[in-house]
């Protein structure tokens, strides 16, 4: 959590500032970055105390990954996305959601509105696997297993985002599974962090554009039970079977990779 907050208070401290004071130039973008890029390289063990290096590096998880492990590891976490994002418009027809909407920005140039919605995305998608899938996911595997490790780090996300209500716990556990369970078949938080980063980036550049979030609709109150709700069902039913075979693939080239590296290590 203090790596989270780490990341995550001065982004929020810089972002409001630049909202304002020099509104017309987004300067907190570069600001911000050069901070993130200091940190990273804190998180991966470089600088002081040298005592804490290795254990900084092993706990981060930045290992690098095969051109295979990142395809298979890309297309089964952006399914599981994609296949979650329809689930939560299928929920929110027979539940009512938190409503996601931006603030008034109406004073703010829009230039730079949209230059800090997008640098936010990669900020917290660095920012949230470095200490969610790497710093507390990684420990809690080896001491409690995978799935008490992904239901621990998705509790604790959701508590980490302050629009949380009790209703969006499975959502966040859900968005858990899907990063960590990419970050465990891998052994990195790289593709957790391509994945998380994309994820915002559409998210934030869709709220923008619509004024709320791309899983937000009609109730079955409203419409009772259309095409709509029929459609986004049988595609759910689609997704998650592709999703599960996805992640099977990944398992297995996962499993390939190491063999072959373990061979390759004892001269074989």
């Amino acid at each position: 959590m203090l790596v989270m907050l780490a990341g995550t208070i001065p982004r929020n401290l810089l972002f409001a500032a630049n909202l304002r004071y020099f509104t017309n130039v987004p300067w907190a973008v570069p600001v911000t970055g050069a901070y993130l890029w200091l940190l990273w390289r804190y998180l991966r063990g470089d600088g002081e105390p040298a005592s804490t290096s290795a254990d900084r590096r092993a706990s981060l998880r930045a290992n690098s990954v095969s051109g295979r492990v990142w395809a298979y590891a890309l297309l089964a976490g952006g399914l599981g996305i994609v296949a979650l994002v329809l689930a939560l418009r299928i929920a929110n027809r027979f539940v009512v959601l938190p409503q996601q909407q931006l603030p008034d920005f109406a004073h703010i140039p829009r230039f730079t509105v949209l230059a800090l919605l997008l640098a936010a995305a990669p900020v917290a998608g660095v920012v949230e696997e470095a200490a969610f899938r790497g710093y507390m996911q990684g420990p809690l595997e080896k001491r409690l297993g995978l799935a008490i490790a992904i239901v621990i780090t998705g509790t604790m996300f959701a508590v980490a985002h302050l629009d949380f209500t009790p209703i969006l716990w499975p959502y966040y556990v859900a968005v858990a599974a899907i990063y960590g369970t990419v970050t465990y078949l891998a052994d990195s938080i790289l593709p957790a962090i391509v994945l998380h980063t994309a994820g915002n980036l559409y998210s934030n550049f869709d709220l923008w554009l619509h004024g709320k979030a791309e899983w937000q609709a009609s109730s079955i109150g409203q419409h009772g039970l259309d095409q709509a709700l029929w459609l986004d069902s049988g595609a759910f039913v689609i997704l998650f079977a592709l999703t599960v075979l996805a992640f099977v693939w990944l398992a297995r080239v996962a499993r390939r990779d190491v063999t072959a590296s373990g061979s390759a290590g004892l001269g074989v």
